[in-house]
């Protein structure tokens, strides 16, 4: 068990140095392409935040450890909008200026729906997956399109100061976009190894390690990400990195983990893990949307603490289940 506790803490520093080396590797390679800011920010770097949950995901779905896939998704999102945004908002209220994230908070909502409509009948074929990628599909071009309109949005202005700050010579560039992807793959294989002999060891299941150990882990690059642009005044940016890595979480990495192995549902995904998401997720649209007129959003510091004493809440009787053999 010590050695699959070390595998998890190399896998983990691993996985979140990877994929910022990725990220900004992918990010300076699609701006020599050519590719617009708005679309780099929310394609390239949303992508990007989201390769370790898409490569542990699919790693455990291959190995027939299906719970660990989905814990993994799922545990994300929750830990993406309870730990990373309700201490960033607590840190600097989250002010949401731009249109193109106010149209996202309700498709986040909707997809969110969709997903739990999926889980009803106790697994996620292949063809509920595959019907989860062709929504996927069809955000993706909706993003896209949205992009190529709005060229004058405050996240595109953000995100052309963001990659101003770090300039990168392409071979770099390029250099780094596979040497992250290497040992994104790598890592994540360490990952998984230790999570689940730890599941094991323990009597738990990989769903309960999925939602909990992975699930944190995954979600530092975003955590990081967060952090920074706060600290730069980048609102937008901060939110708009969470809302493209759930997007993400919830269509690509379940969806491709349930099309290389169909994944079993287990009942307290039903009654605990998503509907705490679809709770925190739809408290975030309340917040964030601006009812009152565009440029009108924002999470203050008290509800960015109720967002991060439900994660800590839901989290705490996560780990007390496990103590008390219940998970």
């Amino acid at each position: 068990m010590l050695l699959a506790v070390l595998a998890i803490i190399v896998g983990l520093g691993l996985l979140v140095w990877s994929a910022d080396r990725f990220v900004d590797g992918a990010a300076a390679t699609a701006q020599y392409a050519g590719m617009p800011p708005l679309l780099i920010g929310m394609v390239i770097i949303g992508f990007g935040t989201s390769a370790p949950e898409m490569f542990i995901s699919a790693i455990a779905a291959f190995q027939g450890n299906p719970g660990l896939a989905l814990g993994n998704g799922y545990g994300s999102n929750i830990a993406n909008i309870g730990l990373i945004l309700g201490l960033t908002a607590l840190i600097s209220p989250i002010a949401v200026k731009s249109g193109v994230l106010r149209q996202e908070l309700p498709l986040l909502c909707g997809v969110t729906l969709v997903s739990g409509l999926l889980l009803l009948n106790g697994q996620i074929s292949r063809l509920d997956a595959g019907l989860m990628l062709l929504v996927f599909a069809g955000v993706m071009y909706w993003t896209i399109h949205t992009s190529m309109k709005q060229h004058k949005d405050i996240l595109s202005t953000e995100i052309v100061a963001e990659l101003k700050d770090d300039p990168m010579p392409l071979k770099t560039a390029v250099m780094w976009l596979l040497i992250g992807l290497v040992v994104l793959v790598i890592s994540s294989r360490m990952l998984v190894w230790g999570a689940v002999d730890i599941a094991m060891a323990l009597g738990v299941s990989d769903l309960v390690i999925g939602l909990t150990i992975v699930a944190v882990g995954t979600s530092l690059p975003e955590l990081a990400a967060a952090l920074v642009a706060v600290r730069k005044g980048e609102h937008d940016l901060a939110l708009g990195n969470v809302l493209g890595s759930n997007l993400f979480n919830t269509l690509a990495v379940v969806g491709i983990a349930g099309v290389i192995h169909p994944l079993a549902v287990p009942a307290e995904v039903l009654y605990r893990d998503w509907p705490v998401m679809a709770a925190l997720t739809l408290s975030l649209f309340i917040t964030g949307y601006g009812f009152k007129g565009p440029g009108k959003g924002r999470i203050n510091r008290f509800e960015g603490g109720a967002l991060l004493l439900t994660y800590v809440g839901y989290t705490s009787y996560l780990v007390y289940s496990i103590s008390h053999g219940l998970a």
